[in-house]
């Protein structure tokens, strides 16, 4: 039986990936992608274990063989959120951490932030770190998020948010050393009431249209803690995406 106070760490990995089939498993540095993430994942200090929800056999075989845990899940699920509600359901522990599959130089640290908010009071948790580039704040591939004053979430968007206007009617350009200009980092921390809440709900019109699926958690009430990392860590999207993270895994050496 779970702890009181057992936080999951949680890496949903599908194989048939539309952009990327076989994605999970692509090796890199010598060793399958979704390697990378679990132990990088079992780093975290607060996380009482790591577990691989897929929909795949071969990510199961391919998990085990190097010593994690998987779970074979739902080949229906629509999102990595409806995958880990599966796991969730199963094993009953009170917190998660939604880690991504695709992020093989995954923080230990960002983890532990997020698993700490939840062990703190905080329903929901997620991350966030500091716009350094001007570009980023116009391009809608960087989801942004407005924090209020005591660290929780007002909204999500893939537009500007805030809109600088007032710089741009003045002809400035926008001061990022000082704007509240912050890009999401999409690792999530739930308790396991609020992923029945979010799984029970169904999507939202806000979800839809901006294809960010956090604006669900805000849309039903549920506040969200933002904490601030000062790093983003590459994910692997595309195959192309693959030898700037293996240059990297090599050039420090470890995974």
């Amino acid at each position: 039986m779970p702890e009181q106070d057992d936080v999951i760490g949680v890496v949903p990995a599908r194989y048939g990936s539309t952009r990327f089939p076989g994605k999970p498993l692509v090796p890199i540095a010598g060793r399958p992608m979704i390697q990378h993430v679990y132990e990088r994942a079992s780093r975290a200090s607060l996380l009482s274990e790591v577990i691989v929800a897929t929909d795949d056999r071969r990510i199961v075989d391919a998990v085990e063989a190097f010593g994690g845990k998987a779970m074979m899940t739902s080949v229906d699920h629509a999102s990595g959120t409806d995958r880990l509600m599966e796991v969730a359901e199963i094993l009953q522990a009170p917190y998660y951490v939604n880690i991504q599959g695709d992020e093989p130089l995954i923080n230990p640290d960002h983890i532990d932030a997020c698993a700490r908010a939840l062990l703190e009071g905080a329903a929901m948790s997620t991350l966030s770190a500091r716009i350094r580039w001007r570009h980023e704040v116009f391009d809608r591939n960087v989801a942004k998020v407005l924090i209020d004053r005591e660290g929780y979430a007002i909204c999500f968007s893939r537009s500007a948010i805030p809109f600088p206007g007032k710089f741009l009617a003045q002809g400035r350009d926008i001061d990022l050393e000082c704007s509240p200009y912050f890009r999401h980092v999409g690792v999530y921390g739930y308790t396991l009431p609020t992923l029945r809440a979010l799984a029970a709900a169904g999507e939202c019109e806000l979800e839809k249209m901006e294809s960010l699926e956090q604006l669900r958690a805000l849309y039903l009430g549920i506040r969200m803690k933002v904490e601030i990392v000062d790093s983003v860590t590459p994910h692997v999207d595309v195959p192309g995406d693959v030898d700037e993270v293996e240059s990297t895994i090599n050039a420090k050496g470890n995974g």
